[in-house]
């Protein structure tokens, strides 16, 4: 038992390695390579549906919103079949204290087919994020070979100092707050994922089967192996 216990250890370990990430900490995430970044949860809005004059403002916003970035983003649009288990079993519930009988079956009716609605229909589910990255080799103030000796540094051996963290995350910051005033003149509203969502982001995103069958538990009763 303990032999397999000892190689059931050492697959997570092995798999754990390919990641790219070393932390995630007060909000932010902290790559293998020391640079930071912040995730925002952004909205979304129905181009075609607006007249030409107000897609034509959009636009025009867009395109002032990226020249008024001077550092790289990433724009990821995540596409998931919709879940409606939790409000199925919510209908389940609400059948079975049901007191009326024609009102019991027409809940469960209602249930059914919104069931096979989704099932047949494949209904997605689209979430969009944008990924502010810091990277503290762009900070023209800092020493470039105290940097580098910081950026290779493994990040596996070492936590990164408490004193640097907080520099890198205040810069970070001032990004996350230029990138959000800049979403909202587009007409898009967005909001830093804190530490808990971005957990639940990137566990959800590398075990999309495992995720929809074992919840994640909330960040304060996790326990992580120093």
């Amino acid at each position: 038992m303990a032999k397999n216990k000892g190689a059931k250890n050492k697959s997570v370990v092995s798999s754990q390695k390919y990641l790219e990430i070393a932390e995630i900490r007060e909000d932010a995430v902290i790559m293998r390579d020391s640079t930071l970044r912040a995730v925002l949860l952004v909205s979304s809005v129905n181009f075609a549906l607006k007249s030409e004059d107000e897609q034509e403002a959009i636009i025009s916003s867009y395109v002032s919103f990226l020249n008024n970035t001077d550092f790289p983003l990433q724009i990821v649009i995540q596409s998931r079949e919709l879940d409606i288990n939790g409000y199925l079993e919510q209908l389940k519930q609400k059948e079975k204290e049901q007191t009326n009988e024609l009102l019991k079956i027409q809940t469960a009716e209602y249930a059914q087919y919104i069931g096979e609605l989704v099932s047949m229909a494949k209904i997605m589910n689209k979430r969009f994020y944008v990924v502010i990255p810091y990277n503290p080799l762009s900070d023209k103030k800092k020493n470039f070979f105290s940097s580098l000796w910081e950026i290779l540094k493994p990040a596996t051996l070492i936590k990164m100092k408490e004193n640097s963290f907080l520099r890198y995350k205040t810069e970070l910051g001032r990004r996350v707050d230029n990138v959000i005033n800049n979403l909202a003149s587009a007409g898009l509203n967005a909001v830093q994922l804190d530490t808990q969502s971005l957990i639940e982001l990137y566990y959800n995103t590398y075990n999309p089967k495992t995720s929809k069958n074992q919840r994640l538990a909330d960040v304060k009763d996790l326990r992580v192996a120093e």
